[in-house]
């Protein structure tokens, strides 16, 4: 047996990988999806610590650590838990709009990049703070509320993930979703 099987047109599915294959597939998206979790997580503490403290060096420093983790471990992971979600869902019977889960997974996935990348500022805030500057505090919490956000989102994707409503979607017919 191959690596990936056709399948029935009728099914409305051109793909299906093997078993090896979309087992795989399933690992690299979960561990991208937790890990991106626990990336955002660590940016909402450095931002509270950045955000709390009195010191300035801290501050500066917890926010230059942030753009590291945004583009080493961030932006990977996100488009990698897109990547392989988008994979997942054309690969198996679940379809990446047909049902609201999955959908709701993928507009949250991609709300989560969205956000990050146009209200997500932490080079914008690192020198805000170059030597010891107090930046205004409005700004600071705005960008903890960013991520919190993202966390949100993240969590409720996983949340999900886990109990897989069973409503569908329906392309088509008044342009309204309905449930089978």
């Amino acid at each position: 047996m191959s690596a990936i099987q056709s399948r029935p047109a009728a099914t409305g599915q051109w793909w299906r990988p093997g078993q090896p294959v979309r087992k795989t597939i399933i690992v690299v998206h979960v561990v991208a999806s937790v890990a991106l979790l626990g990336e955002v997580w660590g940016l909402v503490l450095l931002n509270l610590t950045a955000t709390l403290t009195a010191d300035g060096t801290l501050a500066h420093s917890a926010y230059r650590l942030m753009s590291v983790m945004v583009f080493g471990g961030g932006i990977p992971l996100s488009l990698t838990a897109l990547v392989s979600g988008i994979a997942l869902s054309l690969g198996t019977h679940w379809g990446l709009t047909r049902h609201l889960w999955v959908f709701a997974k993928l507009v949250l996935l991609i709300g989560v990049i969205l956000v990050g990348m146009l209200l997500f500022t932490p080079e914008a805030m690192a020198d805000a703070t170059a030597g010891g500057a107090d930046p205004s505090s409005g700004r600071q919490w705005w960008q903890v509320a960013v991520l919190s956000g993202q966390l949100t989102m993240l969590l409720t994707a996983t949340g999900l993930s886990v109990f897989k409503p069973r409503r569908r979607l329906t392309w088509g017919r008044a342009g309204t979703a309905r449930s089978r």
